[in-house]
């Protein structure tokens, strides 16, 4: 990894620290375009890695419920959009008890990519919630 490249991680590790998944997934991608990065002087001057992996737009959210049993539950909800220059953001949801904003932002930070290689005019997005779907009704 170049110093470039190498900086720009480091400087999510302390911006976010909390945030494995996000961290290893921004690390693979800087790590395959390192070459396109040293062939193309432009790409740094244009600060296209520092771009790609900021999203544009993350909410979260608390979404209350009451159970069957008649008890409010409270669980936390995602929406992170990545780069909307290709069209409007598209981007599945994920309903898991182990989702979080690292996992979510990992997952839109991947589905931006997915979806630029449809040829499709659409950004990347997900969204999210900590939410386990078993055993509801």
């Amino acid at each position: 990894m170049g110093d470039a490249a190498k900086a720009l991680v480091d400087q999510l590790l302390v911006r976010d620290p909390d945030e494995p998944e996000f961290k290893q997934a921004v690390e693979e991608v800087v790590h395959s375009v390192q070459p396109a990065l040293d062939r193309h002087p432009e790409y740094r001057r244009q600060r296209i890695l520092e771009r790609i992996v900021e999203p544009e737009r993350v909410l979260m959210f608390r979404v209350p419920w009451v159970d069957d049993r008649g008890d409010v539950q409270v669980n936390r909800g995602f929406r992170v959009q990545y780069n909307s220059a290709l069209g409007p953001y598209k981007g599945g949801l994920r309903f898991h008890a182990s989702v979080n904003l690292s996992i979510i932002k990992f997952l839109a930070f991947e589905q931006m990519f997915k979806n630029a290689l449809t040829t499709l005019p659409l950004g990347g997005g997900k969204g999210g919630s900590d939410f386990s779907v078993r055993g509801k009704s």
